[in-house]
């Protein structure tokens, strides 16, 4: 399955691989990558770099929203390959290199096997690599506080619950939230669709996942680019407000 790249704003391009998402940054020649799917994700990932015009070697950052397998899949080969720096929160750097887990065990998979779409979508994610484990071997801390000095200049937001250290991504200028997993339009165990949080065995802490869509909601942005799921278009304060009601 080849990804399906599509432009959102200038120099901003949502793409969807195997039931995830990644988004490109691009100014000029160089370009910011944001989230690298699975494992199995790889060749649509470099295809996508090159359907947009650009290449590894012109990735100035890779910035991960949580280092769930299904984002974290190629960020240590862009690495240890061309050199390219891996940016998190503070702590979900620990996450990154695998000092500890906080993901859905095999044993939460089985406890909601009886959900729609849970068994597809897990013999899905073993074929794409999702149980494989690929730490980042050297991941590192934001370098600055607010405004990232890098193409699209995006601001780092902490909104811990999906993990600790996970982190939305706010384009002001644009109008735009990268939400990775703290707020999602879709999922392949869902059959909602539109914004939604992901079922609560995915979630480490739901109450802070709860609290964390206050935090989202209060981002200015019309724009929202969600880790699953489709690009939403509309307020992203409304898309949080429909998540809570949803989940409650």
């Amino acid at each position: 399955m080849r990804a399906e790249v599509r432009q959102v704003a200038d120099g901003t391009y949502l793409v969807h691989g195997h039931n995830t998402n990644w988004v490109i940054l691009k100014d000029g020649d160089a370009v910011t990558l944001v989230d690298t799917g699975y494992p199995g994700d790889r060749s649509g990932l470099l295809e996508s770099l090159a359907e947009v015009g650009s290449s590894p070697d012109a990735v100035a950052a890779v910035l991960i929203t949580h280092a769930h397998n299904d984002h974290l899949g190629s960020a240590e080969y862009l690495r240890a390959a061309h050199g390219t720096p891996v940016y998190l929160h503070p702590a979900e750097v620990p996450h990154a290199r695998r000092d500890f887990l906080q993901q859905a065990t095999i044993a939460d998979v089985v406890r909601n096997a009886w959900r729609p779409g849970v068994l597809p979508w897990a013999v899905h994610v073993i074929r794409v690599g999702g149980t494989e484990q690929h730490p980042v071997t050297s991941p590192e801390p934001f370098p600055t506080e607010g405004a990232l000095d890098l193409p699209g200049r995006p601001v780092p937001v902490h909104t811990p619950g999906h993990t600790d250290g996970h982190c939305v991504y706010h384009l002001p200028d644009a109008g735009i939230v990268i939400s990775g997993d703290a707020l999602v339009s879709g999922h392949a165990t869902s059959r909602l669709k539109g914004p939604q949080l992901l079922p609560d065995f995915f979630h480490h802490d739901r109450a802070r996942t709860l609290a964390s869509l206050d935090v989202v909601g209060a981002l200015d942005g019309d724009t929202l680019l969600p880790g699953h799921g489709p690009l939403h278009h509309g307020s992203v304060r409304a898309a949080a407000e429909q998540a809570r009601e949803r989940a409650s």
